[in-house]
């Protein structure tokens, strides 16, 4: 074979390497795993970051990775996160951001939770703290102590929202940013109507979660909230069927029987005078509003009012209370006998 020949076919393997590996390196080779993130956990090694693209698939360029990645000096600074692995992706993109540690943020959307439980199983939902350790941290004094909260209290510092983190942020520091928003929520406004009332923004946050488990109808928040702090400022017990539900830890129960009234827990407003010692859920910011500008009212009482789509029937004297609670009462048992 001629020398040009063989010179002309050289080049166009060269030619064609070239490009092969220009593909390989900047091509759209990466392909994106079924969650559509690839996870990193706090001390991977490189070999296990390597381990863990293969087992979902990650890169169809996988002999390509590891010259890159050890060139940029990745295979000795892995940075552990959640990472998005975004369509068209090339080898060049992936390698680039894991090694900045580019990761994608986590909101952590809370509505309305009613337990610690509730909130350590979100955070290990969402977050590379498991459940287990979130428990931990959530039901330690010692730990909560530097957010001026204890077991009871915790949940006081959470101000339903949406909080944007990292996916390795540490269980302390979610809490941290959360403590932070409940400084912001109670600013000196929201703290003058919390003195006004006599109670402190905590007490405040426990009463809102009573109101906010009674109705979900707005225009009654504020009439329900009164209700409750006339009952406290006549050292009255709150009497507050939501506080039996919590005790019992039976957030399904639809009829609070007399048997129950008796159920031995500091969270039950019928055997004892004035607030629980914490919050039995998290109430919306529109709840914690009503209850700082409730209207001042002679009511003591309310009761469901029946077909009403969730309103209340309020009285001040007890007589005009039970012909109110009669006909709850009738209500229900007739919606009970037709049942059956």
């Amino acid at each position: 074979m001629k020398p040009r020949r063989i010179l002309f076919y050289l080049t166009v393997i060269v030619l064609l390497l070239a490009v092969y590996s220009g593909w390989m390196l900047f091509g759209p080779t990466v392909k994106v795993p079924p969650s559509g993130f690839f996870y990193i956990h706090t001390g991977s090694s490189y070999g296990q970051v390597q381990d863990s693209l293969r087992k979902y698939n990650v890169f169809g360029a996988g002999f390509w990775f590891d010259p890159v990645a050890r060139y940029v000096g990745y295979d000795h600074d892995v940075r552990p996160g959640r990472y998005r692995i975004a369509r068209g992706m090339s080898t060049i993109d992936l390698v680039r951001m894991l090694r900045s540690g580019r990761q994608a943020p986590v909101n952590l959307v809370i509505t309305k939770l009613r337990t610690r439980e509730d909130l350590a199983r979100k955070i290990g939902d969402d977050f590379e703290t498991d459940s287990a350790a979130a428990s931990r941290f959530l039901n330690s004094n010692d730990s909560l102590s530097s957010f001026g909260v204890d077991t009871n209290t915790v949940l006081t510092i959470v101000i339903p929202d949406t909080y944007t983190y990292l996916w390795n942020t540490p269980v302390s520091a979610i809490l941290k940013k959360l403590a932070a928003g409940r400084n912001r929520f109670w600013d000196e406004t929201r703290r003058q109507e919390a003195e006004a009332l006599q109670l402190t923004p905590d007490q405040v946050y426990i009463l809102a979660s009573i109101v906010e488990e009674e109705t979900n109808r707005n225009e009654d928040k504020g009439k329900i909230a009164s209700v409750y702090l006339n009952r406290l400022n006549r050292h009255m017990k709150l009497a507050a069927d939501p506080t039996i539900k919590f005790a019992m830890k039976d957030f399904a129960l639809k009829r609070i029987y007399y048997k129950y009234l008796s159920y031995p827990s500091p969270y039950n407003t019928y055997l004892h005078e004035g607030l629980p010692p914490g919050p039995i859920n998290t109430p919306s910011i529109r709840t914690l509003d009503a209850v700082l500008q409730e209207p001042r009212t002679d009511y003591l009482f309310f009761v469901a009012r029946p077909n009403s789509g969730g309103l209340s029937d309020f009285s001040s004297s007890f007589r005009e209370h039970e012909q109110f609670a009669k006909a709850y009462r009738d209500a229900l048992d007739s919606a009970a006998a037709q049942k059956r």
